[in-house]
Parts: structure tokens; sequence; C-alpha cells
């Protein structure tokens, strides 16, 4: 046994240097040209890192500047928007109130273009009653069937135009007229004399609550009320305009305007109501695109149906 370690042992011995001599050292001159490439590659290494890191810095400070200028854009681009947004908060602010006092003026310039025009369709037919009066007149006289002295016995046909102008002048003391009082009411209205207006288009329903201008000026009543923020009352007032006269041309703004004045007074499911019914009734209406604009900002469908 001790034997067979012993052999054991020489044999490595023997492989080792058998190895040993072969795997020897390389000559000096290999050796030395393996070392210069390597130098040379470490060198390219180094020199490519170099460049790298030159490449990044200047990488590095233009991305900087040109965050620097976005942040600057952004800056004032926050300082612009909030401008704006300021100025849009104030416009809606105060965009309401305005817009229905434009409205209730706008009404009223466009009634008073309305009178103007009746009241010409009425002069005009003075006018050619006059005329004809005075054919009439001209004939009589060129046929020689009256006398010289007849001539003022024609003068009922002027008496008949005459009242127009002397209804104010009775001993009585007779109401103004009722054109007097409309245009005169209509001026006041627009005019922001509202105390006044009402009390004038009061007095043309009770003295002329059947003419085709009185649903105008029971209209106005509410819209007097509507701007001095006397909601309820406003809402009584256009309630009769709805029910008082059926044919009125003031039923669509009506309608509407006692949707709205119903919202101010915190109902809003029948403010809801009416303004649906603007929607429903009047299609195609300045009223409606209002009626719509305002269920859009309540959040609600124009119709209970969709």
């Amino acid at each position: 046994m001790r034997f067979r370690n012993l052999a054991a042992f020489g044999a490595a011995l023997v492989v080792g240097a058998i190895c040993g001599s072969l795997i020897g050292p390389r000559p000096a001159l290999a050796v030395a040209r393996e070392i210069i490439e390597l130098q040379r590659d470490v060198t390219t290494l180094l020199q490519g890192q170099k460049d790298l890191s030159t490449q990044l810095t200047q990488d590095h400070t233009v991305m900087r500047t040109l965050l620097e200028q976005s942040n600057d854009t952004v800056g004032k681009l926050n300082g612009t928007m909030s401008g704006l947004q300021k100025s849009v908060q104030d416009v809606q602010a105060n965009s309401g109130a305005r817009l229905d006092t434009m409205s209730t003026q706008v009404q009223g310039v466009s009634d008073n273009l309305e009178e103007i025009k009746s009241r010409l369709g009425k002069l005009n037919q003075q006018l050619v009653d006059l005329q004809n009066i005075v054919q009439s007149l001209d004939a009589k006289i060129s046929g020689g069937s009256a006398p010289a002295g007849a001539v003022p016995a024609a003068s009922p046909g002027a008496a008949a135009v005459q009242p127009a102008g002397g209804a104010t002048a009775s001993a009585g003391g007779p109401p103004p007229s009722a054109d007097t009082l409309y245009s005169n009411g209509l001026r006041d209205i627009t005019s922001g004399k509202y105390d006044l207006a009402r009390t004038e288009f009061e007095d043309y329903l009770k003295y002329y609550g059947d003419t085709d201008l009185a649903s105008n000026a029971q209209f106005y009543l509410g819209e007097i009320a509507y701007t001095q923020r006397q909601y309820s009352q406003s809402v009584s007032e256009y309630d009769k305009v709805l029910t008082n006269y059926p044919k009125s041309f003031k039923l669509a703004p009506a309608r509407l305007k006692k949707g709205m004045a119903l919202l101010e007074l915190g109902q809003k499911t029948q403010g809801i109501k009416e303004l649906r019914e603007v929607v429903k009734r009047y299609p195609g209406t300045e009223e409606e695109r209002r009626a719509r604009a305002k269920l859009k900002e309540l959040g609600v469908a124009a119709s209970a149906a969709d």
C-alpha cells in the first residue's frame, strides 16, 4: 500500500514536469508585441471615453438651455392664462344681469319701431281719407251741385279726423291717448326709468286694455319687475300675458322669462318645466335657443322624454 502511494506520487511529478515544459513562458518578443497592442487598445478606449464624455457634456448644456427656455415660456403662458381666466370669470359674473337688461332694452326698441310703423300706417290712411274728401269736394264744386257756401258743410269729413287731436283737451280731463301712453312707457323703460314706465303701462292697461298693444304693455310690467329683481311679481305679470292674451306675439318671451324668474326664486322644477315648454312650443325662435342654453347650463335635457 505504501509502495503504491509512492509510485503514484512519482508519476504525478513526471506528468507535472512534462506539462511544465509544454506550457513554459513565450519568447520575450511576442509578449512585448501583445503589450504594445494592448496599450494601443487602452489608449483608443480612453480617447473614445473622453470624446463621449465631451459630447454628453455638450448635449447636457443644450438640453438645460432648452429646458430653461421652456420653463420661461410655460411661466409666461401660465400668467397669460391666469389673466384670461380672471377676465372670463368677470364677464360671466356680469353677463347675466347685462344680458337681461339688454334684452329688455332691445325689445323696447323693437316695439318702438313697431309703434312707429303703426303710426305711419294710420297717418297714411288719414292722408288717403283726406285726399278722398278733397277730391270729392273738387268734384262737387266743379259740377256745380253745391253753392260756394257749402264748403263748410263738408267739414264733417274733417271732423272725423279732429277727435284724434282733441281727445286730450276735453273739460273732463280724459287720460292721454293710447299712443302717447305706450310710447312714453317704451321710452322710459329703455332709459331705465322703470317706476315711471310701470305707471304708464298700468294706465295703458286701465284705459286701453282691449287694444292690440295691451299684451305688450302687460309683458313690460313683467320685464320691469324682473329687472328690479321682484321675481315673484314678474311671474305674476308674465302669467297674465299667457292667460289673458293667447294670441299675443309676446307669448314666447313671456314664458321664457317666467321660467327664468322661477329659477331665480329657487323653484327649479317649475322653472325647468317652463323652459322645456318654450323649446316645445316655439321651435326655431330666439327664445328656444336661450331656453336650450339655460337647460344645458343646468345640466338637464331639453325634453322630459330625453
